[in-house]
């Protein structure tokens, strides 16, 4: 790391310069294996209960999800410290300076979701440790988010790589408590294989996991350009996989043994599993701080998206501290009024949530991940990236197009409170996401390489 380095992040979207770059490949294991020990990960895995499924499959099926969507987030992490840039601002390479707002807004949308069902469930648990209402939980975990977030890239990782070793200690004897007082063996053997609730569980893991992708090289973005790309997949996939697969086994196991004990009751549920006394609150403590690494993650995703919207349309980066408190606060303070309204349906918001998820990320995922790899082999024009009038332009229409055909190629398969597609009947599970993915990848491999001349030309000329 280098020396002298002020513990409050002065850079936002700004370009990494080599000497700043520090870390190992490791950090992104920690970082994603921490922030994926959490309660939200394991009301994830419950839902695949809760929505009908039996434990064995769910597991199965969750396990699969985590495996794709993992890989397709791990992708993203290796683009950090090859661009030097977070994970929105490439956006621009296919939507262009102006036109990366359109996915940014939704990403801001993303993270304002996530962070409003962390504060419900760090307020649950702050409500329960500290003795106080639900309400005063969730204002005093807000004010611990604004104050990681402003902190910055270094906290974070240093957060992460404290959740990891509570979230050890927490999982393992929750894990030990639930194997000991409860026979999950009958739960495994009860097996009744039915290809909607199957895909169900694999939709809910991929769409955990792919929600990273929109700001996976944030984290990633300080690690020397030279680090091994195999290593950052490796560390990145694995981390994130296996962290929420083991919370999600938990929720599978916890809302099958619950009933309808679960729902309403996520956080204290879990911990009556486990303990009393001071192992309940130390359960309690640890659940907490784990929604403060994901929710501060979530926050300081949130100053890159605005920061780069603001700077798209200003033309330049100008950014201090009171406007990096006050977007902060902005993003926060929005999450904390969603929470209030949402807290006593949580559940059901939370589903609805995901299903809005996947038909709105998968696409721009698709685009990215196509165009970084395949039609711009790795290089982009970082000067370009930060001009409106280089080579990626104001707006690509190409990109935004190709995008909002994704989205509607998901319309006829999506299974969502306000609208059910015809195959959806069809098939009976939503598979809207898979095709979110093949759509858009194929359509912009084939018309994006129209374009990667022109880049390529203008490229070398800088």
């Amino acid at each position: 790391m280098p020396k002298n380095s002020p513990l409050i992040e002065a850079r936002v979207i700004d370009f990494i310069p080599e000497h700043e770059r520090h870390g190992k490949p490791f950090s992104q294991f920690t970082l994603w294996f921490g922030a994926n020990l959490q309660i939200t990960a394991i009301v994830t895995g419950a839902l695949a209960v809760v929505l009908g499924g039996d434990a064995f499959w769910s597991i199965i099926g969750l396990l699969l999800g985590q495996l794709i969507g993992g890989a397709i987030m791990a992708l993203h992490a290796i683009q950090g410290p090859k661009l030097g840039l977070p994970q929105m601002i490439t956006s621009r390479a296919q939507f262009g300076v102006l036109g990366a707002s359109i996915p940014i807004v939704l990403v801001c949308t993303l993270y304002m979701g996530f962070n409003t069902t962390g504060l419900i469930l760090a307020g649950q648990a702050i409500s329960q440790l500290a003795h106080v209402s639900n309400a005063t939980g969730i204002l005093t975990f807000a004010l611990i988010i604004i104050v990681s977030a402003m902190i910055g890239y270094r906290f974070i990782h240093r957060l992460g790589r404290v959740a990891t070793v509570l979230g050890i200690i927490a999982f393992a004897y929750l894990f030990i408590r639930l194997l000991t007082i409860n026979d999950v063996s009958l739960l495994l053997e009860n097996r009744h294989f039915a290809w909607d609730k199957f895909l169900i569980a694999v939709s809910l893991s991929a769409s955990w996991q792919i929600s990273f992708s929109p700001y996976a090289s944030d984290y990633s973005r300080y690690l020397p350009s030279k680090t091994s790309s195999t290593k950052i997949f490796f560390a990145t996939w694995s981390g994130s996989a296996i962290g929420s697969q083991i919370s999600m086994v938990l929720g599978v196991f916890a809302a099958a043994l619950a009933g309808n004990q679960f729902a309403g009751n996520e956080v204290g549920y879990i911990v009556s599993l486990g303990a009393n006394g001071v192992m309940a609150a130390f359960l309690y403590f640890s659940i907490a701080f784990g929604k403060v690494t994901i929710s501060t993650l979530n926050a300081y995703g949130s100053l890159m998206c605005l920061t780069t919207i603001i700077s798209g349309f200003k033309g330049k980066i100008s950014h201090n501290s009171y406007q990096r408190l006050a977007v902060i606060i902005f993003i926060v303070g929005v999450s904390t009024c969603l929470a209030f309204l949402a807290k006593d349906d949580f559940l059901h918001a939370f589903r609805a949530f995901l299903l809005f998820l996947l038909t709105f990320f998968t696409p721009w995922a698709a685009i990215n991940i196509t165009s970084f790899y395949f039609v711009a082999k790795g290089h982009y024009d970082n000067a370009s990236l930060m001009d409106a009038d280089g080579c990626y332009g104001r707006w690509n229409f190409l990109g935004i197009s190709i995008y909002f055909i994704g989205v509607l190629a998901q319309i006829p398969f999506i299974s969502t409170t306000l609208y059910t597609g015809p195959i959806y009947n069809w098939l009976g599970t939503d598979v809207s996401w898979i095709v979110g993915l093949l759509v858009p990848a194929a359509l912009y491999y084939v018309f994006g390489k129209q374009k990667a001349g022109v880049f390529t030309t203008q490229e070398d000329s800088h």
